[in-house]
């Protein structure tokens, strides 16, 4: 795997895109046509769910930023790295780990997240 740094970015970039055509096209960029994505709340296959699932999160989540936390950490085709959610420009609320399969061509083929911080209901 080379640069897993530019990976993590392009991976958030794609949850904090708002033009739903954009966010479409880098979708297709970062992830296998057949990836998947599931954690405790969401889940999503290909880039048609992939897609629903993310402008799903957008929606409940408004004015709200992803950003990575710490560098990741790979081995083999395996990738680990965390991230933080909360308002641009304001402290963030929610933490998370994700661990993803990187397909050979570089693209995602799978992510699997967890909530490591959020807020009381």
């Amino acid at each position: 795997m080379k640069d897993t740094r530019a990976i993590v970015d392009r991976y958030l970039a794609i949850w904090n895109e708002a033009d739903p055509q954009r966010r479409r096209a880098m979708i297709a960029e970062v992830w296998t046509q057949d990836a998947t994505y599931a954690d405790p709340v969401m889940c999503g296959a290909g880039h048609d769910g992939i897609d629903a699932m993310i402008s799903g999160a957008q929606a409940q989540f408004p004015g709200f930023a992803f950003s990575a936390l710490g560098e990741p950490d790979a081995h083999g085709d395996r990738l680990r790295f965390r991230w933080t959610l909360g308002p641009k420009g304001a402290n963030t609320i929610i933490d998370g780990t994700d661990f993803a399969v990187v397909a050979s061509d570089g693209r995602l083929a799978s992510v699997t997240g967890f909530l490591d911080r959020v807020p009381q209901q």
